[in-house]
C-alpha cells in the first residue's frame, strides 16, 4: 500500500456565500465524515497546510488580479467578475491557504515524504485565469502548483489531468504555449455546458502547440465513453510526452447523480479513472500524483467516489 497524504484545513470552510450556492462548506464536511467513518483517516498521512509565499501565486497570477481580490474581499463584495463566484470577507486569505494546500501536497510527494497526495481544498481552482476569476474559482491552485513543482523541485514535464465535468479553461489558458506542461481535459461538449471552451481543436500555440489536449463528450455519455477515451486519446499522449509528475484536476461532478451536468458516470467509472491515473504515474512518473479536488455537488457521489478514489491512490 502507498502512503497518501490528506491535506486539508479547517479553515476552508470559512469561505462560504451569504446565499444557496452548490459550492459550500458541507462539501468538505461530507467528505470527512465518510472518510471518518469508513477507517480511512488512520490510513493516511494528514498535512495541514500554510500560506504559501507570494512568490508561488504570483508564478500564475497577475498581482493587479490579486489586488483586485483583496479589495474586493475587505470591501465586503459578495461576487467577482462573475456572479457565480462568491466572495466573503475570508475568500482572499481562504483562496491563498488551498493553493497552499496543493502546494502542500506537492511538497510532500516531490520531497518522498509520502507517495501521493490528496488535496481537499476549497475554493476550486481549474477555471481561474492569469487575470479573472469565474465558474467558483479565485486561484488556480493546479497552475500555482505545477510551478511550484518545477520552480523548486526542478521537474521538468507535468502532465495535467483535468476530468471535472467542466472544461479547465484556466488551466488551458496558462500554459497555452508552454511546452513543459501537457494539459488533458476530458468534460462535457462545451456547445451544451459552461465555460463554451474545450474543443477538439484547442491544441496550445506556437511552442505549446499539441501540449493541450481536449476530449468533449456528448450528454449522456459515461463509463465506456470515458474509458475508450482514456485509453485511446491520453494513453498516447503519454507515451509521446513522458511526463515526469502527474496532476490530477479531480472533479466529481461527471456523475450520473450530479446535477450540473448531463453526463453518466457511476461510481465504478471514477474507480478507472483514478486506477488509469496510477498506471500511468507508474509507468512514467515513479508513481508521483498529487490530487486536488476541484468539482462535485451531489453529496452522496461525491463522497462515495473521493474515498474511492483515494483508495485507488493507495494502490501499487
Amino acid at each position: 500500500m502507498k502512503n497518501v497524504a490528506y491535506v486539508y484545513h479547517p479553515d476552508y470552510l470559512l469561505h462560504s456565500a451569504t446565499f444557496e450556492h452548490p459550492e459550500s462548506p458541507d462539501r468538505l464536511v461530507a467528505i470527512n465524515r465518510n472518510l471518518e467513518n469508513a477507517g480511512l483517516f488512520e490510513t493516511l498521512v494528514p498535512v495541514t497546510p500554510d500560506y504559501p509565499d507570494n512568490g508561488d501565486i504570483l508564478r500564475v497570477h497577475d498581482p493587479d488580479y490579486l489586488r483586485k481580490l483583496e479589495n474586493a474581499c475587505r470591501r465586503g463584495d459578495l461576487t467577482l467578475d462573475a456572479e457565480d463566484t462568491y466572495l466573503n470577507k475570508n475568500s482572499y486569505l481562504i483562496a491563498l491557504l488551498s493553493a497552499g494546500g496543493a502546494i502542500a501536497g506537492a511538497d510532500a510527494v516531490a520531497s518522498g515524504k509520502v507517495d501521493r497526495a490528496f488535496c481537499a481544498v476549497r475554493p476550486p481552482g481549474h477555471h481561474a485565469a492569469r487575470n479573472e476569476g469565474m465558474g467558483f474559482c479565485l486561484l488556480n491552485n493546479a497552475a500555482i502548483t505545477v510551478r511550484a513543482l518545477q520552480e523548486s523541485h526542478g521537474v521538468s514535464r507535468v502532465m495535467i489531468i483535468d476530468w471535472d465535468v467542466h472544461h479547465g479553461n484556466g488551466t488551458q489558458s496558462i500554459f497555452w504555449e508552454d511546452p513543459s506542461v501537457f494539459f488533458f481535459s476530458i468534460h462535457e461538449n462545451p456547445a451544451f455546458l459552461y465555460p463554451g471552451t474545450g474543443r477538439r481543436w484547442e491544441t496550445g500555440k506556437g511552442a505549446g502547440e499539441g501540449t493541450t489536449l481536449n476530449a468533449p463528450m456528448p450528454p449522456g455519455a459515461g463509463d465506456d465513453e470515458y474509458r475508450l477515451a482514456f485509453e485511446q486519446i491520453l494513453a498516447p499522449a503519454a507515451e509521446r510526452f513522458r511526463p515526469e509528475f502527474l496532476v490530477l484536476s479531480a472533479g466529481f461532478d461527471a456523475h450520473r447523480d450530479d446535477p450540473l451536468a448531463d453526463l453518466e458516470l457511476t461510481d465504478e467509472g471514477f474507480r478507472f479513472l483514478s486506477r488509469f491515473a496510477v498506471d500511468l504515474a507508474n509507468r512514467y512518473c515513479g508513481g508521483r500524483i498529487v490530487s486536488i479536488l476541484e468539482g462535485g455537488y451531489e453529496r452522496e457521489s461525491l463522497t462515495r467516489c473521493t474515498e474511492i478514489h483515494i483508495r485507488e491512490l493507495q494502490q501499487d
